[in-house]
C-alpha cells in the first residue's frame, strides 16, 4: 500500500485477569477508577484512530469495560501473548492496520500513539517505539527491556540485559535505548505473526516481540520523547499511585 495513504488504524488494547506478579491488575483502582479505563481514554486522545477496542477473555474485565461505555473484544483464555489476542481480535474487524497497547499503561501518552500510525501510514509493517536512557537508570532491571538498533532503524535485538555491553566502560550513550513497549502491525502482518510458533528466545527472555526477530522479521524501532510507566509489580502501580497523588495533571 503506497506510502501516505490514509489508512485505517484501531488500537487494540490486550487485557487480562490472572497476571502472575499484580492479579486483576486491569482492575485496580488508580485515582478512583480501574486502571483499564485510564488506558481507554488516553487511547482514545489520539488523533487518527478510527476506534479502540479491549480485549479480554475476562468477563469481569468486559463487564467493566463495557460499563464505562468503551468496546470490547473477547477471547480465548489460550492466547500465548498480547499480540496473539490483539489478532484475535482483529480478525472480527476491518481496519488495515492495529497498534497494540497494554492495558496495564495508564499514563500512555496519546502522542506516541500517533508516532505510530504515522510510521505504519508511511508504510512499516511491524513498528514499535524506544527511548534514550535516562541519567542514573538502572538498565539492569529485568523489567526494563533494552533494545539496539540497525542503520536502517529496524530493531537487532530486544533483551531484558543491559544492551549494548560497553567494552571499555563507557556510561550508557546514544546507543542505549530503553523500549517502550508498544506496537503497530498492518493486518497482515499482525496475522503472519501471530501464526508463527514462539522461539527460543521468545520463551527465554519473555519478550514477545522477539518472535518477529527469530522469524526473520524486520520491526521498525522510532525514538519518542515519551516516557511510560507501565505497571508490572506492586512497586509500579504505588509509583503511578505516588505521581497521581501529587499531580492530578499526568493523568490528562
Amino acid at each position: 500500500m503506497p506510502a501516505g495513504f490514509e489508512l485505517k488504524i484501531a488500537v487494540v488494547i490486550p487485557a487480562r485477569y490472572d497476571s502472575q506478579r499484580l492479579p486483576g491488575k486491569p482492575l485496580l483502582d488508580l485515582a478512583g477508577r480501574p486502571m483499564i479505563q485510564h488506558v481507554v481514554e488516553r487511547c482514545q486522545r489520539a488523533r487518527g484512530i478510527s476506534r479502540v477496542v479491549v480485549a479480554t477473555d475476562d468477563e469481569r474485565i468486559a463487564q467493566v469495560v463495557r460499563g464505562f461505555g468503551a468496546a470490547v473484544e473477547m477471547t480465548s483464555a489460550s492466547c500465548r501473548s498480547g499480540t496473539d489476542r490483539v489478532a484475535e481480535a482483529a480478525r472480527r474487524m476491518d481496519e488495515e492496520c492495529f497498534i497494540n497497547v497494554q492495558g496495564d499503561e495508564p499514563l500512555i501518552e496519546p502522542g506516541a500513539i500517533e508516532e505510530l500510525a504515522q510510521t505504519l501510514r508511511n508504510g512499516a509493517r511491524l513498528v514499535t517505539l524506544c527511548r534514550p536512557a535516562q541519567e542514573g537508570e538502572d538498565l539492569a532491571d529485568p523489567h526494563t527491556a533494552k533494545v539496539v538498533i540497525d542503520e536502517r532503524g529496524d530493531a537487532l535485538y530486544f533483551s531484558r540485559a543491559p544492551i549494548p555491553f560497553f567494552r571499555d566502560g563507557r556510561p550508557p550513550n546514544t546507543l542505549t535505548f530503553v523500549h517502550v513497549g508498544i506496537y503497530g502491525y498492518s493486518r497482515e502482518a499482525l496475522f503472519q505473526l501471530a501464526d508463527l510458533a514462539q522461539g527460543r528466545l521468545e520463551r527465554a527472555e519473555k519478550l514477545e516481540q522477539l518472535r518477529a526477530l527469530e522469524h526473520g522479521l524486520k520491526m521498525r524501532v522510532v525514538p519518542t520523547p515519551y516516557v511510560s510507566l507501565g505497571v508490572d509489580t506492586a512497586e509500579d502501580l504505588a509509583r503511578v499511585r505516588e505521581l497521581v497523588s501529587t499531580d492530578q495533571r499526568v493523568l490528562h
